[in-house]
């Protein structure tokens, strides 16, 4: 059996491309072997009016005229220099120029003051006018995610989101007037305002999910490739155009819900950190994956700008280094300063430089089980060669403990005992030493005490290294 090397990787590396754009949500992403390295202390861009440079306020600020001029005119959705298109029918839009000059606005304000004075015809004309009237007052309430597009409304909000489009578009003001333009327009036609309330059922809540916060209290979103690749949850949600539309409204639901959490105050958190696990991946024979990966990269290429501020791939195989050699010398710094990327033997490590241990998952190394954080997590270093104890005191009897140590780095020995209070009373082994493996997820262990007394664990590092240790417990009284 012969193979094309170089078309199997070609084809490997365009559903690579597909993969990761699908949660990176910018032009021209891709793999960095060494990014972890080189790019762990970029910092996120400030919205902060007194960080900005000097072409990037001058650019905020005519973006900020030409919205104004275009939204108080009432010609935003237009082409400059076109008349605005009316969606009136040609038999009223005559109508409406022949109306007499006693029709206006006032005019019609006066009828309506005055009740059923006049004839038939004239309150339906101006009911008409106010009707216009209205709708160009609605057009001046033109927001998008809560925050006014109007900059005249003074909100401080306006310039954070404003200043997302304009880093899209690299601070050219006339291509991010217009991705407001179309964004909006896509809302409108997509029905954004109503997508919260729709119900889309279980099948897809594993594939992704919002859960938790990154040091820098940015709202985490984790994509978990590998389910698209089981055959049973691929039939209820990919296996035909309609469930594949159903997949791609869920999706953009899920970005809204995440939106929810963000504070766009300048100074605030206004984007998120994406965790990606390509364990499992789909391959290039998922046709139907691959299309409505597509259609995900573009809808929230061009109508989510610039909310991640980090892209953090984990059980990366060795063929997205290889893709990211070819496709690296095309990236601009913006895209290259939001990507990490680990090896399966390195998640846990990477994880830890931007997530605290606590809301890492137990599945990547880290102490967290489900969506909620349990308990208060402690630390302890361990120098090399060395022992250390740590105590929980039990003070009444039947006081249930459940408790879990992890270790990071290379193996430790741990032994448990239960300590009574009364000197009479003996010493219990609940756990004999036992290796850990760095590899290896969180051990937990339970209890209950018969007598007050105390919990005494202790961690030996034989190696040559310092290491880390991370633990928590909860108690949980017979009373309760």
């Amino acid at each position: 059996m012969t193979i094309d090397v170089k078309a199997e990787t070609m084809e490997m590396g365009e559903e690579a491309v597909k993969l990761v754009e699908q949660v990176c949500n910018e032009k021209d992403r891709a793999c960095e072997s060494k990014a972890v390295e080189k790019i762990s202390s970029y910092r996120e861009e400030s919205n902060l009016p007194s960080d900005l440079k000097q072409h990037e306020r001058k650019a905020l600020n005519e973006l900020k005229s030409k919205l104004e001029e275009a939204i108080s005119g009432n010609t935003f959705f237009n082409k400059e220099g076109e008349k605005k298109v009316s969606d009136k029918p040609a038999e009223e839009e005559l109508q409406e120029k022949e109306r007499p000059a006693g029709e206006s606005k006032e005019g019609c304000e006066e009828e309506k003051n005055n009740g059923d004075e006049g004839t038939e015809e004239k309150p339906i004309e101006c009911a008409k006018t106010l009707e216009s009237d209205a709708n160009i007052e609605e057009e001046k309430d033109i927001s998008i995610w809560g925050v006014p597009l109007l900059p005249s409304k003074g909100d401080d909000r306006t310039d954070v989101v404003l200043l997302k489009f304009l880093r899209a578009r690299d601070f050219k003001v006339n291509d991010a007037f217009q991705m407001i333009e179309k964004t909006l327009r896509w809302r409108k036609e997509y029905k954004i305002d109503s997508i919260l309330d729709e119900e889309f059922g279980s099948d897809l809540t594993s594939a992704a999910y919002l859960s938790g916060t990154d040091r820098q209290g940015h709202p985490i979103c984790y994509n978990i490739f590998g389910v698209l690749d089981n055959e049973e949850i691929y039939q209820k949600t990919l296996a035909t155009e309609e469930k594949r539309e159903q997949f791609l409204r869920w999706r953009v639901q899920l970005m809204e819900k995440g939106i929810q959490k963000l504070n766009f105050k300048p100074g605030g958190v206004n984007s998120f950190i994406q965790i990606n696990d390509l364990k499992d991946s789909p391959g290039p024979s998922k046709k139907e994956v691959r299309s409505v990966v597509s259609k995900a990269v573009a809808l929230l290429q061009d109508n989510y700008p610039e909310f991640v501020a980090k892209n953090i791939f984990v059980n990366v195989p060795f063929w997205y280094y290889a893709l990211h050699s070819l496709l690296s010398p095309f990236l601009t710094q913006r895209s290259k300063s939001k990507l990490v990327f680990a090896r399966p033997s390195k998640v846990t490590e990477t994880l830890l430089k931007y997530v605290p241990i606590q809301e890492i998952p137990i599945q990547y190394g880290g102490m967290k089980r489900g969506k909620k954080i349990e308990n208060e997590v402690s630390e302890l270093l361990i120098r090399a060669g060395s022992t250390t104890s740590f105590e929980i005191p039990l003070p009444e009897a039947g006081t249930g403990i459940t408790w879990d140590i992890l270790a990071l780095g290379w193996e430790v020995n741990c032994t448990v005992e239960f300590v009574p209070e009364n000197e009479k009373s003996y010493t219990m082994i609940i756990q004999k030493e036992r290796k850990m493996c760095s590899e290896e997820a969180p051990v937990r262990w339970t209890f209950k005490n018969k007598e007050p007394g105390k919990i005494a664990i202790t961690i030996g590092n034989a190696s040559g290294k310092k290491k880390k240790v991370f633990y928590s417990y909860m108690l949980k009284n017979s009373s309760s």
